[in-house]
């Protein structure tokens, strides 16, 4: 698979790769996809308790990872997938706030699932995304 080439920002993903065994970023040609972004702080790994700070620092890693896999950011983004702990009005509000924030001029395709957990204890967003970065 040497047409893949696989990303992990510092901090926080470098951790994840090598305790989790998995990579943030996969660039596939024109194509990046991301793993899920937390709202964790990317050099330390604590969260945010409060969920809009926490959807707010998932859209900043995402954009982090993004720029990282070589890439231009959520200008970029054509695909996200989010997963909500609990999903309700305000997490809602809170994406879409960011979405036009961080993609003023394009709106995605979004998948926006409710779930009872996710992969850390105070994780309450996971954010993936797939861009287009033609060269």
């Amino acid at each position: 698979m040497s047409h893949l080439t696989y990303h992990n920002y510092r901090g926080v993903g470098e951790r994840n790769q090598q305790n989790f065994r998995y990579s943030q970023a996969v660039r596939i040609g024109d194509r990046i996809e991301c793993s899920g972004q937390g709202g964790w702080d990317p050099d330390t790994g604590e969260f945010y308790k409060e969920i809009n700070a926490q959807i707010d620092q998932a859209f900043a890693n995402v954009d982090l990872n993004l720029k990282n896999a070589g890439g231009k950011g959520w200008s970029q983004v054509f695909r996200v997938n989010s997963y909500h702990v609990p999903i309700n009005n305000e997490a809602l509000q809170g994406m879409v706030r960011n979405f036009r924030k961080w993609m003023p001029n394009h709106e995605p395709l979004w998948t926006c699932v409710g779930v009872t957990r996710l992969g850390e204890d105070d994780m309450r967003v996971e954010i993936e995304v797939v861009a287009h970065d033609p060269k």
